[in-house]
């Protein structure tokens, strides 16, 4: 069995504040054996974590579609921003990736895959994310695990960390797995674990916007 988080970013993730470098040593540290780092719009995070980590790697991209956020698991090449969910996805699957739907119903965020959107995908969706720790109210999260019953989809946790110590704060507990195909069989086995965040993690994304204009770097 694994402790596998799958959501997670680095600093190329302009709102995120952890080098490829510390991103490894933390995981080691919490004891995850597999790590979905799934920066926004881009790979360049997740293939530099890939080189240095002695774990498992999911090399995976948070898409900004036309109508909200759309993680792509197991990709080879990047996604580009903007396109409509239906393409987006469309993207994913030609890659033989994953597609899993990110803290769906978070009211706080504007980012969110809007719901007329993921009606429209349902049936092209793999995975929802049903524990998000940066999602503020618990009752979102509940609700995204009713709608992964619902329509029978695998469900995903994950940190969502932007800065190291939040790695490990959410996760599956799942058996190991070779490929994509396995791991969507062994996802949907896994138990879920993990606790929200400090809502204060919000205010460092923020900061770590501010670093990534003024072109400083993370700590490493």
């Amino acid at each position: 069995m694994i402790r596998a988080d799958l959501h997670s970013h680095t600093h190329f993730s302009r709102d995120g504040w952890i080098s490829p470098e510390r991103y490894v040593r933390q995981t080691v540290k919490r004891g995850i054996d597999c790590a979905a780092v799934s920066d926004h719009n881009n790979i360049v995070g997740a293939t530099e974590v890939a080189k240095l980590a002695p774990f498992k790697v999911i090399v995976a991209e948070e898409i900004k579609s036309s109508e909200g956020e759309i993680i792509g698991l197991f990709l080879r090449e990047g996604i580009p921003r903007g396109l409509t969910p239906e393409d987006t996805v469309r993207a994913i699957r030609e890659q033989g990736g994953l597609v899993c739907i990110p803290h769906p119903f978070d009211r706080v965020r504007s980012s969110d895959l809007t719901t007329r959107a993921l009606l429209r995908i349902v049936h092209d969706v793999d995975i929802v994310e049903v524990f998000n720790a940066r999602t503020t109210l618990t009752m979102d999260n509940e609700r995204a695990r009713r709608f992964a019953r619902k329509f029978g989809k695998a469900m995903s946790a994950g940190s969502d960390a932007h800065w190291h110590p939040e790695i490990g704060t959410a996760w599956v507990h799942m058996p190991d797995f070779d490929g994509p195909d396995d791991f969507l069989q062994k996802l949907r086995g896994g138990e879920i674990h993990g606790q929200i965040s400090n809502p204060a993690v919000h205010l460092l994304s923020t900061l770590a916007k501010l670093r990534f204009r003024l072109g400083l770097g993370p700590a490493k």
